[in-house]
């Protein structure tokens, strides 16, 4: 017989979490590192859950096991394919995870339920990131738009440095263009990548993160992150202007995507000085980006960063004058071991 277990004693890395709910249930949120393969796909789902609504609870059920059984051959197969101890779940822990482990069982495959299914896990995660102790003191990389921050912690991370890379539990890169060429996490996923991340990394000597603002897209950052990042070192990038415009067109690809960019300019335009924002606009016509990222860096972004430098005290940031990413990447890697003192004491 399957046992159900409670959300916290479910090891996220040591079992396979297998998610029974439809496919469009899984996209919306669903356990990291889950599989999907559905007791019901969403339109199947739609007429089980019309026939509760309409008819009754008996007409459903028996219609939804008419649906399940004729897929459970291959339904079955499907997790003989799997390693490792299975968990399964569903929204609440209710009929699709109990048919899922219950058919499991009988053909002899191992199976353990969650307890309250998925919206157990949600209520966990929020209670998780409400008590979560930020024992780690911080460094946050700052600077203007196009000196290659999350590049740089991407790298610095590659070499095993503790890196919270928050863009990319987003999938988004933080500005009103941060979506071009990505689908951005919703909150629920991205709370669940975030506390997961955070978990791993509460016995490190320190964290590394870039400065964000409260909001990424639609994701809204957690206050006790915006409180860390208030009191960490900040460690501010300055770069040539044609480096940081040819990284922003290495990373974007604005010629693969200019209708998104279009768009996501006209969204910021009036917040833009008239002259610079009409020369952009014919700019854009001749989809000029080099000249387009020079305005827009000059006259919209760098103003913000200025604004940021100064509200740090001096004893809390430092600023790496540089040619290149490697350049600051490197910079960093010697400033880390000097400053580590300051940034305990804080």
């Amino acid at each position: 017989m399957f046992k159900d277990l409670p959300i916290d004693q479910c090891d996220l890395d040591k079992y396979t979490f297998v998610d029974v709910r439809s496919p469009s249930e899984y996209r919306e949120m669903t356990i990291p590192g889950s599989l999907n393969i559905p007791v019901f796909d969403d339109e199947e789902r739609a007429e089980v859950g019309t026939l509760y609504k309409q008819v009754s609870k008996e007409v459903a059920t028996d219609r939804g096991l008419e649906i399940f059984s004729s897929k459970l051959p291959r339904f079955i197969n499907e997790f003989k394919k799997l390693e490792g101890e299975i968990v399964v779940f569903c929204w609440r822990g209710g009929m699709r995870s109990k048919a899922a482990a219950t058919f499991l069982d009988l053909m002899g495959i191992r199976t353990s339920r969650i307890l309250g299914g998925v919206r157990a896990y949600r209520h966990w995660v929020l209670k998780g990131l409400e008590n979560i102790d930020m024992k780690p003191a911080s460094f946050v990389l700052n600077g203007g738009t196009g000196t290659g921050k999350t590049a740089i912690l991407k790298k610095l991370q590659e070499e095993g440095y503790p890196v919270l890379d928050i863009e990319g539990l987003a999938n988004h890169r933080g500005s009103i263009f941060g979506e071009i060429g990505l689908t951005a996490n919703n909150q629920k996923t991205f709370d669940s990548l975030l506390l997961r991340e955070l978990m791993k990394k509460q016995g490190s000597p320190f964290l590394l993160f870039e400065a964000e603002s409260k909001r990424i897209g639609k994701v809204l950052l957690p206050d006790f992150l915006i409180r860390e990042k208030e009191e960490a070192f900040h460690i501010f990038i300055e770069m040539p202007m044609k480096e940081r415009v040819r990284h922003i067109l290495d990373e974007y690809r604005l010629h693969e995507h200019h209708e998104e960019f279009v768009k996501a300019f006209r969204s910021i335009k009036r917040r833009i000085h008239s002259p610079i924002a009409n020369e952009i606009e014919g700019e854009l016509q001749e989809r000029n980006y080099e000249r387009i990222l020079e305005l827009l860096i000059e006259y919209y972004y760098d103003p913000r960063y200025l604004h940021m430098w100064n509200q740090y005290p001096e004893d809390r940031k430092t600023t790496v004058k540089v040619n290149s990413i490697e350049d600051a990447y490197q910079e960093i890697k010697k400033l880390i071991p000097q400053k580590s003192p300051l940034v305990s004491n804080h």
